[in-house]
Parts: structure tokens; sequence; C-alpha cells
């Protein structure tokens, strides 16, 4: 059947022909490749749930697995990472790979430098500490100096910062701190020049904007909950219990609820407070709303309200210009007026055959960059539209617009590629020099590899682009390990940037993939649209598609054949397990969404039924169950080698769903290939562990995989 039609597929047929089983797990031993073995994989009680679907049954077997507190679901979890050990003592490359991987990843590295009063603040890691400090640097040729150590924030050295605002005269410095990979971060304030922390401290949560008052005498921040996201202001000095709401509830008879995302900001010249409101994720529809700060108790104002399409802001001056699709699939640049509708926007930079992939305003000129085949180009512009100059880039690879403020001559872009490490640039706008900030000294010879692009047709005949990458002159004998990887999802262009895992694979002679699947961005809204709600089988059929190109050139063969994937890339993973197992000899599926029919009852999942639809529908159910992993696991299935990788600490995807899909595949299992659950009680989501703790987690990712497709 063909699954693009599933809005007009039966319900009660769709339920009744899946494959979805419980089963006792078989005893049977398990066999990696390189000669390891291991026992049966552990016991997962089975506890049958049944829910009710518009009349239609379906069990769940291991629903006490999503209560991630109790003592048999910790229980079960000790047993699994033990049996993960087990396997991982057996890879006598083991040590080697985390020698590779920390040469790679322990370089001196920093963040994008922001400039305020003559003092570039920026983050920077050094090669032997396990997280980013703060720094400050007195003007382009001044001394570094420490401002915030990480490392003195917790022992396990798996607490980061970042820098979240600075008042202009660098005096004031607001910055976030995380433990691990939490999303959540408490937010403190820093005296740069005593050195001393103010007592104001808000507390860990989802600050969505944030951003100092005109006068420096408080914060405006934007914090979100699930009964809906809210703007305050805290006046230094206060409690904060004595926070001040500004923005929040119900405007105008709307009511702003858990779907809605409130961001707030001061503009550059602290004119105005610019409340921005994204309705979804990614959001369906998205409002800005301004009051002028300059005047006591002034009424918010409409700059946007009400347009369906996305956005993206930015001020110079009193001035307002919006990235939007409004009426543009390829996206233009517009300018807004308070108080005006969208029928009064002036276009700056018209929408051309190319997506506008993002814009910024530095020195007075307007940089306007575009992705030509998933490639960044870089045009300037005057703030009036007059073409001005191109911003060169040294190659195939994804580079970023020049980051900076309005009045400031200097600002700061960057450029990477698969085989190019990210280089950190200060351009000057006056005259168009480019000097080098920060270039990490990564013991990687580019010179020795290659990136190329291909084109391939997808199932349905849509034309996809792909980036190989490798060292020159590999054999195409199919023989050859490769390992790809996707996404495809959220309006997220997936970039060629530097990985150093790619890197890694790349050294050791492999081939590394990443095709551009739909549901990004890469080619504008309609390439989006054409892999959400019920169209979401085309990104799996473009990553199949891209995977049968690769074996038909001889890149490699199945056994040979590693892909990895995270997040919504984990559920790709979990469809290719299921629909594709044929494709691929060993799969990592990193913190992943797997039960689709009950995503959205956990952490963030209710927001992103704006991309995936719900199983509280009748109409959306019928695809969710078609493609959802964890009902399409079949009894006696003959999978790859599959790693599931998640952490306590993931606030954002529930674990669960990388727990009772473990559970479900190790019982159903009926090849002998290893399935193993590789679960952190340290990391999540965002990144945040440790150095340390990353260079370990990495190595027996690429460990895994790169054992698992030698086919011996």
């Amino acid at each position: 059947m063909d699954t693009r039609c599933l809005f007009a597929y039966p319900l009660a047929v769709a339920l009744a022909a899946s494959p979805f089983v419980m089963r006792a797990q078989t005893a049977k031993t398990i066999h990696g490749d390189n000669g390891i073995t291991l026992p049966p994989p552990p016991v997962a009680a089975v506890h049958a749930v049944t829910d009710d679907y518009f009349g239609t049954k379906v069990e769940d077997p291991y629903r006490w697995l999503e209560d991630a507190k109790s003592p048999q679901t910790r229980a079960w979890i000790a047993e699994e990472n033990a049996y993960t050990q087990k396997y991982l003592d057996q890879l006598k490359d083991l040590p080697q790979v985390e020698h590779g991987l920390t040469a790679l990843l322990r370089v001196e590295t920093y963040s994008m430098p922001e400039l305020r009063g003559g003092k570039y603040f920026f983050k920077k890691q050094l090669p032997d500490e396990n997280q980013g400090s703060i720094y400050v640097r007195g003007g382009w040729s001044g001394t570094d100096r420490r401002l915030i150590d990480a490392a003195k924030l917790s022992a396990d050295e798996n607490t980061n910062v970042s820098i979240r605002d600075i008042s202009d005269s660098g005096n004031l410095l607001v910055y976030e701190v995380r433990q691990g990979g939490n999303d959540e971060g408490s937010i403190h304030v820093l005296n740069v020049r005593t050195g001393q922390e103010l007592p104001d401290v808000l507390p860990p949560a989802r600050y969505f904007g944030l951003s100092l008052s005109p006068g420096n005498n408080g914060l405006y921040y934007s914090k979100f909950t699930h009964q809906g996201s809210n703007v305050w202001f805290h006046k230094f000095g206060a409690p904060a219990g004595a926070d001040q709401k500004i923005f929040g509830g119900d405007y105008r008879g709307q009511h702003l609820g858990e779907l809605d995302l409130v961001g707030a900001s001061v503009s550059d010249n602290h004119h105005w407070l610019v409340i921005g409101i994204q309705h979804g994720v990614p959001a369906t529809s998205q409002d800005i709303l301004l009051r002028d700060l300059r005047k006591p108790d002034a009424p918010l104002m409409r700059l946007v309200y009400g347009v369906k399409a996305h956005l993206r802001m930015t001020s110079a001056g009193d001035r307002f210009f919006l990235l939007t699709d409004y009426q543009a699939a390829n996206s233009r640049i517009v300018e807004a007026f308070p108080g005006k509708d969208a029928s009064a926007w002036k276009t700056i930079v018209p929408e051309g055959k190319d997506v506008i992939d993002s814009f910024s305003i530095v020195g007075g000129r307007m940089f306007v960059s575009r992705l030509h085949d998933v490639k960044t180009e870089t045009t300037i512009y005057t703030l009036d539209g007059k073409q001005s100059g191109t911003l060169n880039y040294p190659g195939i690879g994804a580079g970023t617009v020049v980051y900076g403020r309005p009045g400031q001559t200097d600002g700061f872009y960057s450029f990477q590629s698969f085989t190019i490490p990210p280089t950190i640039y200060r351009y000057n706008t006056r005259t168009g020099q480019s000097t080098v900030f920060a270039q990490p000294k990564v013991p990687f010879d580019s010179s020795q590899y290659e990136v190329k692009q291909v084109f391939y047709t997808s199932k349905d005949g849509t034309r996809m682009p792909m980036f190989i990458a490798g060292k020159k002159g590999l054999k195409q004998d199919g023989q050859g390990r490769l390992l790809m990887t996707g996404y495809g999802g959220f309006d997220l262009p997936m970039l060629p940037e530097w990985n150093p895992e790619y890197a890694w694979w790349m050294q050791q002679g492999g081939f590394f993939a990443l095709p551009n699947l739909r549901g990004g961005n890469e080619y504008g809204e309609a390439w989006h649209k054409a892999a959400m709600f019920a169209n979401k089988q085309n990104v799996f059929d473009d990553f199949y598609s891209a995977a049968e190109y690769l074996i038909a050139n001889r890149y490699t063969s199945p056994r040979h054949f590693a892909i990895r994937g995270r997040s919504n890339g984990g559920l790709l993973m979990g469809a290719a397990m299921t629909q594709r197992p044929d494709l691929f000899g060993a799969i990592w599926c990193g913190y992943p969404l797997l039960d689709m029919l009950r995503y959205q009852y956990f952490e963030f999942g209710r927001l992103w039924t704006t991309e995936y639809g719900s199983s509280q529908s009748r109409k959306d159910l019928a695809y969710l169950f078609r493609y959802s992993p964890y009902q399409n696991v079949h009894k006696g299935g003959q999978y790859p080698a599959i790693m599931f990788f998640t952490g306590d600490n993931d606030t954002r995807v529930d674990p669960m769903n990388a727990r009772k899909m473990t559970a479900l595949m190790q019982a159903s299992n009926g090849g002998d290939r290893p399935i193993l659950l590789h679960y952190s009680v340290k990391g999540g989501h965002s990144a945040g562990v440790s150095m340390a703790q990353l260079v370990s987690d990495y190595a027996d990712e690429m460990s895994f995989l790169w054992n698992e497709t030698s086919g011996k």
C-alpha cells in the first residue's frame, strides 16, 4: 500500500494489520561482529495496558517503563547498562577509538565573540578542560581574562555556562548555568569590574527570552511552563516573588497556552521591548508585539499579528526588518511598521530561486544568506536593498552571516565543512576585510579529503541532494564502511558542518553521507510541508532511496552500512530499523521519539503535534500508527545491530521512548545481532556534559558502529 495515502486508509484495517506483538524473550546467544558474543539480554516483564483508540483496542506491554523513578524501572536500567557494558568490554579497539576522538575533540575552541564597551566576550575551552568558561578580552589584542570558571560549578564538571546578555558598557554579564544536558537553566548576573555576583538569581527553568532593561536596573525575561509562557520583569535587588508580569495568559481575547511560545528581548537601541509569540513548533504563525520603553506605561502595539507565516526579526535603530515566507515560498526580507498590517510591508530583498536562510545587520549593512543546493552563499546589501558585495567563504560548506550590532563596524562570522573545522573570522564592514579570530588546531589534514554533492531520485520521483565525504581516492567496491545520518523535520536544514565523529570515521577510511531529506528548509517551506503529518513517510522513503543509491553505486553494502540519528533523527532511525532493516548493518538511535501514539503526553511532546499530529485525532492516528516504530516491531524480525542511547537528563524527548523500544526489540528479535541500551544518568538532549563524558559516549557509539559493520 502507498503510505502517502493514509488519510483514506480505514483505521480498523490499519490496526488489524499491525505486526505489533508481545512475547517473552527468546533465550539465544547474541553475536556481534569480530567474535563478540553475549548472553540473551535482560528480560523486561510484560504488564500489558490496553488503550482504546476510537473503538479499537491496542496493547502496550511495557507501559510500566514510562515511570523513570520506579524501583522496577531503575533496576531494569541497571541491568541494561550492565549488559551493554559486557558488549563494550569485548571491543578490543575501544581504547584506540577513544584516543582518536580525544585528539579531535580536545582542542582549544571559542564561541562567536560579542563586542561591548570595547571588550570582547566569548566562551573558550582549553584542550585539557571538561567545560568551556566565559572570558573577556580588553580590545582586539588584549589578554583573555576568565570571568566564569565552569569547572568550579560542580564536582563532576557536568555543569555548563552560556552568555545570555551583556550591558553596553560591558560591566554587567548575564549568564545561564545548566546541569548536564538539561534544557532548564538558572540565570545569574556578574559585575564584570568587581568580579562580584549580584544576589539576583532566577531559578532553573526554560527561558526563551532574556534582556537587560534600559538603565540596567533589571531583567526582562520569558519563562516557559506547560500552562503557558509569560513575560516578566525582575528588578535588581527585589525578591524573585515580586517580579512583575508584563505579558501572558490572554491577549485581546486570544488565550495563550502551552503551544504558544513567548519570547522577549530589548531592541539594540533600548527603545523597544519586543515580544514574539510562536504558535506551535515549528510555528504555524507568529505574532510580534512592541512596547515603547521610553514612555511609562506605554501600551503594547502590533508589529505583526495574525500572519500565517514564518518570521525572524531584527532591528536597526527604530526600523524593523523581517525574514519571512509570507507570500514568498523561498522567503524575502521586508521592513515592517508598528501599528500597520502586512499590506504595508516594504520589500527590501525580494524572493529568489534560492531560499533565504538567515540575515543580520551589522555596521549599517545587511547580510543575507541563501542556500544554493544546500551550500551557503551570502550577499551584502544596504538597508534599502541595494546589493553592495558578497561574503566569500573558503569552499563548499556552511557559513554564517556576520553577527554583531547595527552600529558597530566589526562583526564576526564562521565557516566550516565536513572536512574543515569551524573557523571564526572578524569582518570589518567598512573595508570588507576578514581576519581570523579563532581557528582550532585539529589533527585532521583537510587536504587529504574531499566533499562532493550528488543528486538521486526518491521513491515518488523527487530529486534529492546528498553530500558524500571521504578520503581522496577511496575505492567504490561495495566493501567500504559508510556512515549516514539524517533528520528531515521541523523546518531545519542539514548543512555540511564539521563533526568530530564523522571526521574520525573518515580518518579510518570510511565514507560519510548526508542526504537532505524533505522536512527541512533546504528548498523552502514547500520542502518542509512535504514531510509533515501524513507526509512523514516521505522522509523515510527519501532516506531509504539515499541508501539504495549508495549501495547501487558501490560506496558500501548493507553489511557495512551504519546509520545514526538523534531526536527527530532518532525517529528516522526507528523507522529504518522497523521498515527497512535489510538495508543496514548497524544503527545508533539517540534521544529518540519512538512511541508516536503517546509521545505528546511527555515533556515537550505536545508542542510537536503541529509537526506530527496526535493519536488523539482519528484522522492522525491512522498514519501515525502506520509508521510509529514502537507499534511496528515484528515478531521474529531480523534486525541490524542496534544501540539506543538516552539519559535521565533528557527533559525534551522523554527517555521512556528508548526504554520501551529497547525492551520490545529485545523480546521480538528473531536474529542474533546485539540490541543494546546505553543509558546515561548524567546526559541529556542539550549539549553540556563534560568533555570527558562526551569523549566516552562518542567512543562507545563509534566503536559500536565501526565494529558492527566489519562483516567479520
